[in-house]
């Protein structure tokens, strides 16, 4: 067994006694959830995190009810779906993705509100700070900045003779902004160019891609963001259609044919999100909750689709992997 696993488990096993004393009041409580991204996307976070409310006690159709709405990366949808929860008068909110978070502040600033995969809250202003958040949001970022070193020194480790990089992120999306920046930085260290790509639609990640791979010793990173997320089967088909590696930041990519990923473990991320919001339902309030760090990182290594590129993945990086598809 993995440290890591062993550590895992010692986790789990501290959070269902508390599960099986937990006592509840009749009231039905309201959890609303709101998704940037598609329902297929996001399956396993809502299994995740619906099992990690069932540990605290909390059941759907007995005490409590959980409101789902996707927006699917749409803008205008994220609107509408923030109405349509507000107007059900949840106990709290959970929320992915910075835009659908920015637009349920702006709609309310009572409602208990608990974000899930924001990149630095207190630079974009959701926050006051990590430890005392303030107001009424508190949640869990779902990125470190060290990954993004750690992406570039993953994908240099598979494919070394890499000096370009390109960073493909949608253009209205701020937190890939800062990722790009943070990226910049660490971009030296590894003899690699960044290239910005940003991108609003199928079509202009089709013709960024094509660009980008026309000159030689060019490499994709992918930082979280949730349009790519939503295309990660377009993105990972034209990668291999062009022949050039890219790194993603989560393992779904990886599933469906992308070379390989390091990132967040997101289903854990959604486990422990489910205890804030059984702390919030008891009557703790989100200013005094601290926002949360990830914990648990995963590495996730596609062997086929190295052997396609003509890549050789190191043994050594091969026995750190979480899991490697062959």
């Amino acid at each position: 067994m993995r440290r890591r696993e062993f550590i895992a488990g010692l986790g789990g096993a501290a959070v269902w006694p508390l599960a099986a004393g937990a006592q509840q009041d009749e009231r039905v409580r309201r959890v609303g959830v709101l998704m940037g991204a598609t329902e297929e996307a996001t399956q396993s976070f809502v299994a995740a995190f619906e099992q990690g409310l069932h540990g605290y006690g909390w059941m759907k159709g007995r005490n409590a009810r959980i409101d789902y709405r996707w927006s699917e990366g749409h803008t205008d949808r994220i609107r509408a779906n923030v109405a349509e929860l507000l107007s059900l008068k949840p106990d709290v909110v959970l929320i992915n993705g910075a835009r659908a978070l920015a637009a349920m502040q702006d709609a309310t600033r009572t409602v208990p509100l608990l974000f899930v995969g924001t990149v630095d809250p207190v630079a974009q202003g959701f926050v006051a700070s990590w430890a005392r958040p303030g107001g009424n949001t508190t949640g869990f970022t779902l990125f470190e900045f060290s990954v993004l070193s750690k992406m570039l020194e993953t994908l240099k480790q598979i494919a070394p003779n890499i000096t370009r990089l390109a960073v493909i992120f949608h253009s209205d999306n701020p937190e890939s902004i800062i990722s790009l920046r943070l990226l910049e930085t660490a971009a030296p260290s590894f003899a690699v160019k960044p290239i910005p790509a940003p991108v609003r639609d199928r079509a202009e990640i089709e013709r960024a891609i094509e660009t980008l791979a026309l000159e030689p010793d060019t490499g994709l990173l992918l930082p979280p963001d949730i349009f790519t997320a939503i295309h990660r089967e377009l993105i990972v088909a034209l990668a291999a259609r062009h022949r050039v590696p890219a790194v993603y930041s989560g393992r779904g990519s990886v599933a469906v044919g992308g070379l390989v990923s390091y990132g967040v473990d997101g289903i854990d991320i959604y486990r422990r999100a489910a205890g804030y919001i059984d702390r919030i339902l008891r009557g703790e309030k989100p200013a005094d909750l601290p926002v949360q760090a990830p914990t648990k990182f995963e590495l996730v290594i596609n062997l086929k689709t190295a052997k396609t590129l003509g890549l050789d993945v190191p043994l050594s990086l091969q026995q750190l992997a979480d899991e490697v598809i062959e």
